[in-house]
C-alpha cells in the first residue's frame, strides 16, 4: 500500500535553487523540504484530538523552520543565533528529533494508520519537483535524510577556514576538525540506519518510486562520502603530527580511496542529471581522484625507502601517478565548481594545502634522481597497485528511537475502528 504522486519539475515554484552556493568543503545536495499537511483530515476520526494536534504542531514547526533554512543552506557564515523567526541548523535537527518518536507511532506494530496520511516533500536531485506517498515510512526516511543533510551542512561550516587571530592565513582549528569527524560519523549513522532499517519497510514497488534523492545508491554514497571526508580530516591531523609515520598516512590515504570509489560506484548509474544531482556526481568524482593522488604519493614515498632498483622504479611510477591525479583533480574541481549551482573553493588548508605543494616537488626530484641512476627503459612506467587495507572508520550505530509515550497515554479513540482497518488490510 502507499499512494504515490510525483509532480513534474516544470509544474511550479516550490523548489528553490540558488545560483551560487559559495564556498564548499563538504557538498550537501540541497535540503528536501516537507510541505504542509492536515493530520486532522486523515486521522481525526481515529486518534484523540490531543495526539493529532501534537503531530501537527511538531511537523508544522519543521515545515516553517526548513523553509527558512533551505535558502541559506550554504551560506559561509556561522549560524549562531535565531533571528526573525529563522532557525539554526541545530534547532532544526532538534525539531526533527522531537518529531520522529511521535511519527513512529503511526507505524507501530504494522498499524494501518501508516497508510492513511499522504506525506509530500519537495525534491532536490530528482527530476520530479515533489513526491507524495501515503506511507509513514516514507516520512521516516525523509526525516532521516534531512537530519543527515543538516549535519553535513554543519560540517561544511566547521571546515571553512577562518581568519586567525594571529593574522596568518585562514585556517581550520583542531577543535573544529575533531568536531567535524564526530558529525560525519553521526550523519553516516543516520544514512546507514535509513538503508538497513527503513528502506526494507517499503515495498519493492514503492522503493522503485522513491525520488532519486532517497534512492539506496544515493543514501549509500552520502554515507560513504561522510566517512571519506572523516578520513580526510584524520589524514590532515596525521600530517600535522610529528608522531604519525608514513605507513599511517599511507593507510589513511588508501582507505580514503576506497570510500570514494565505493561512493562513486553507488551513484554512477543513477539518473542524477539535473542541478544538485549532476553536481553531486562531479563532487564524488573530484574527491575520488584527489584521494588517489594522495594515496599514490604516500605509497611512492614508502616504495622509495626500498633498496632495490625495482622499488625505486615503482616509487617513481607511483609519484608520477600522484602528480597526474593531482592535475586531474584540479580539472575535476573546476568542473564541479562550474556546474550549477556555482560554487568556489575555500582557501587551501589541511591535506590538500600540504600535498598540492609536496606532490609536484617530490615527484620532480625523485624522477630526476632515479633517472640519473637508471636508464629510462628500466623505470617502471605503470603505476603499482595500491595496498588494500580494511576500512576502519564506521558509521555511528544509530537506532530509531522508541515510540513516544504519548501513544500509550492516548489510547485510540475507537479501537474497533483500528481493528477493522487491520482486518480490511489483511483481506
Amino acid at each position: 500500500m502507499g499512494c504515490l504522486v510525483s509532480t513534474p519539475a516544470d509544474s511550479g515554484g516550490n523548489r528553490r535553487r540558488p545560483g551560487n552556493i559559495g564556498e564548499v568543503s563538504v557538498f550537501v545536495p540541497g535540503f528536501r523540504i516537507p510541505k504542509p499537511l492536515d493530520f486532522s483530515q486523515s486521522l481525526g476520526d481515529h486518534l484523540p484530538k490531543s495526539l493529532v494536534e501534537r503531530l501537527s504542531a511538531l511537523r508544522t514547526r519543521i515545515v516553517v523552520m526548513a523553509g527558512h533554512e533551505a535558502p541559506t543552506i550554504t551560506r559561509t557564515r556561522r549560524k549562531t543565533a535565531t533571528q526573525h523567526g529563522g532557525s539554526t541548523l541545530a534547532d532544526l535537527i532538534q525539531a526533527l528529533e522531537d518529531y520522529l518518536p511521535v511519527l513512529l507511532g503511526l507505524v507501530k506494530d504494522g498499524s494501518p494508520l501508516q497508510h492513511m496520511v499522504q506525506f509530500v516533500w519537495v525534491n532536490q536531485e530528482d527530476d520530479a519537483e515533489e513526491t507524495a506517498m501515503s506511507n509513514a515510512w516514507y516520512e521516516v526516511l525523509s526525516v532521516l535524510h534531512l537530519m543527515a543533510m543538516l549535519l553535513l551542512s554543519q560540517a561544511n561550516l566547521l571546515l571553512l577556514p577562518r581568519t586567525s587571530s594571529d593574522g596568518y592565513q585562514p585556517k581550520v582549528s583542531e577543535e573544529s576538525r575533531r568536531a567535524s569527524i564526530d558529525i560525519f560519523l553521526k550523519a553516516a549513522g543516520y544514512l546507514d540506519c535509513a538503508v538497513k532499517h527503513v528502506l526494507p519497510q517499503l515495498s519493492s514497488e514503492l522503493r522503485r518510486s522513491l525520488p532519486v534523492d532517497l534512492a539506496e545508491g544515493v543514501l549509500r554514497a552520502l554515507c560513504l562520502q561522510a566517512l571519506g571526508q572523516g578520513v580526510d580530516i584524520q589524514l590532515g591531523m596525521a600530517i600535522d603530527s610529528t608522531k604519525a609515520t608514513l605507513a599511517v598516512k599511507r593507510r589513511l590515504a588508501c582507505e580514503m580511496v576506497k570510500y570514494w570509489q565505493q561512493a562513486q560506484d553507488n551513484i554512477m548509474n543513477l539518473p542524477l542529471t539535473n542541478g544538485w544531482g549532476e553536481k553531486h556526481k562531479l563532487f564524488v568524482k573530484w574527491k575520488y581522484v584527489e584521494a588517489k593522488a594522495t594515496a599514490y604519493y604516500y605509497h611512492g614515498l614508502i616504495l622509495d625507502e626500498g633498496n632495490t632498483e625495482k622499488s625505486h622504479g615503482m616509487a617513481v611510477a607511483a609519484l608520477q601517478a600522484a602528480d597526474e591525479y593531482l592535475k586531474e583533480s584540479k580539472r575535476a574541481c573546476e568542473a564541479f565548481n562550474m556546474a550549477l549551482p556555482l560554487s568556489r573553493n575555500p582557501p587551501l588548508w589541511g591535506t590538500m594545502k600540504y600535498l598540492s605543494e609536496k606532490i609536484p616537488r617530490d615527484t620532480s626530484s625523485k624522477v630526476r634522481i632515479n633517472r640519473d641512476l637508471y636508464s629510462h627503459e628500466r623505470i617502471m612506467e605503470t603505476a603499482p597497485q595500491l595496498p588494500d587495507f580494511a576500512l576502519a572508520l564506521k558509521p555511528d550505530e544509530y537506532q530509531l528511537p522508541p515510540v513516544d509515550p504519548c501513544w500509550n497515554d492516548n489510547i485510540t479513540k475507537d479501537q474497533n475502528v483500528i481493528n477493522q482497518l487491520k482486518n480490511n488490510d489483511r483481506k
